[in-house]
Formats: structure tokens, sequence, C-alpha cells
């Protein structure tokens, strides 16, 4: 691993984008800088070895162009609303989308701020997971699936802002903490509103010989 020149020297490594405090995530990328090339498998592998149980390596792809946090342009999240019945779920969602703009607010390092969390929602569905439940729906095991892909703006949105959108615009309150999972992040497909991957730029990008202390 390459390390920064001066006092102290750092491991150059960079962090892009981390999913915010208290969600789960399968989609977190870094960026190593070596000071030679090694094979981007080896290095996953190594590199997987030293992670605690849960927390994978899963791909490693060597940097051939540059921006890659420019590319990161919008994440994918999973909701799970144990608690609550889909059919409420649907029309909180069909609520958030109909309307122009939904103000929440939230305390920051700069104070509370208020800020529209529709803007930066390109798609929200509900799907269903009711086991357990009753034929309506109700019961213990009543569960409603939120999928959720929001634009990284700033300031950015994040799934409980939109989960305090839906409770603004529909008065949806789970009664319990929802389970949050960011499941892909990387650029934005206008088209069909899904967010697509960003390590493929690299590797489609021909192979350049560098010099040591390149990235990958």
């Amino acid at each position: 691993m390459a390390y920064s020149a001066g006092f102290t020297p750092h491991p150059k490594v960079s962090y892009a984008n981390a999913a915010p405090t208290g969600t789960g995530s399968e989609a977190e990328f870094l960026e190593i800088a070596l000071v030679e090339r090694r094979d981007p498998e080896e290095l996953r592998a190594r590199l997987d070895e030293s992670m605690p149980p849960g927390l994978d390596i899963v791909e490693a792809v060597e940097a051939r162009t540059s921006d890659f946090t420019d590319r990161l342009e919008a994440s994918e999240w999973e909701l799970r609303l144990d608690g609550v019945v889909p059919a409420e779920a649907e029309r909180a969602v069909e609520a958030f989308l109909a309307a122009e703009a939904v103000e929440v607010e939230r305390q920051t390092k700069k104070g509370l701020r208020t800020f529209d969390a529709r803007a930066a929602v390109t798609s929200l569905t509900s799907a269903e997971e009711a086991s357990g439940a009753g034929p309506d729906g109700r019961g213990e095991g009543a569960c409603a699936i939120l999928r959720l892909v929001v634009r990284h703006l700033t300031p950015a949105v994040r799934p409980d802002d939109v989960l305090s959108g839906l409770r603004a615009t529909a008065d949806l309150a789970p009664p319990v903490p929802a389970a949050v999972t960011r499941l892909a992040q990387g650029p934005l497909d206008e088209e069909t509103g899904t967010v697509t991957d960003p390590l493929a730029p690299d590797r489609d990008a021909p192979l350049v010989a560098t010099a040591p202390g390149g990235s990958a």
C-alpha cells in the first residue's frame, strides 16, 4: 500500500460516499493506492481474508479512469417496515410521489436544516412481505418493503428523510425503526431510473502501463 509523504505518513485510502450511521449496505466503495501494480483478484482475496465476518470484499478493479466519486450519482435502498400493512405503505408512497415538494427537517452540524426530500427521489415503490400476517395483511408478521432510488444532492437526502416525508404526507409511522440497506450506488440511468455499475468504465478501459505508485 502507498503512504503519503510528510512528517506523519498515512495510507492512501479514500472512502467514497459512505452509508449513513445505522444503515446496512451491500454497495460501499474505496480507492487504495499501491506502490506497484497487483493482480486485482489477488488483492481482493487478501483484503477479504483480513475482514471480520460479515464484511466482504466482493470485487477489486484496477483504476484506469479518473473521477470515480463523480460516478456515484445515486443510491438504491431497501427499507423494511416491520409492523406496517403493505396497503398502507402503498398509499403513503402514492401520496409522497404525488406531492410537488415534501419539506423535512434534520439537525446538521450547521443547525436545523429544512429541505425538499421529494426532489431527490427518482423512484419509490412498495412491495409486500406479509409472512405470519392475517388475511388482511395485518398482525405481528405484517411487513412492507420499500425500494427507493435517490439522487446524491447537496444537502444529501437520506432514507430517514424519505421516511419523515412519508410521515408528513401520509402519516405513515412504523411501530419499530425501519431496517435500511443500501443495495447499489453508481451512475443514474435517466431513462430507466436505475442505478448502474460505477466500475464498468474501469473494466472496459484499455490497460495503460503506469509507473510505481499507480492506484487500484
